[in-house]
């Protein structure tokens, strides 16, 4: 019986530790495709591309998400503490119209904001494993991600990778 549950403790481990380790989006991710505020659907590689050699905080977050919105103002003091980082705001909201709105209301203008027009159950969101919202990654100036997940504005990790940048 120990030595089962020994088996499945390090299973687990090694589970956790591959999902922290990722360091490259998928094709899947990478071809998904997302909407800007203006303009029309681009793919996932396209949003990266468009800033190759700088890092990248991502912000998985919905206007009807509680937890997204009390990170925001950590997000946006990130934003003050970090002027050359690029913020990208990944909406999962229910529609185009509660997006925008939520932008708004919460005061979240600076950065880049997209749509995903497949909601929760994007082949993105489905690649990065998805399993809560808000969702933080940071992608460093090779392309990289230095951060794969971390589900609180507060999370030290994302301070630290952002100074490490």
């Amino acid at each position: 019986m120990i030595k089962k549950l020994l088996i499945a403790t390090i299973l687990l481990i090694f589970i956790n530790c591959e999902a922290q380790d990722k360091v490259t989006f998928s094709p899947q991710a990478l071809q998904d495709t997302f909407l800007p505020l203006k303009g029309g659907p681009v793919t996932f590689k396209e949003i990266l591309e468009a800033h190759k050699g700088k890092t990248i905080l991502i912000d998985i977050w919905a206007g009807w998400c509680r937890d997204c919105i009390v990170g925001m103002p950590i997000v946006k003091e990130l934003q003050k503490d970090h002027p050359d980082v690029v913020f990208v705001f990944l909406s999962i909201d229910k529609d185009l119209p509660s997006w925008k709105n939520s932008i708004k209301r919460f005061g979240i203008e600076n950065g880049e904001h997209y749509f995903s027009t497949g909601g929760w159950n994007s082949p993105f969101n489905k690649s990065i494993d998805l399993d809560w919202v808000p969702r933080y990654i940071i992608v460093n100036t090779e392309g990289k991600m230095s951060l794969f997940k971390a589900t609180k504005a507060s999370d030290l990790q994302i301070k630290k990778t952002l100074t490490a940048s």
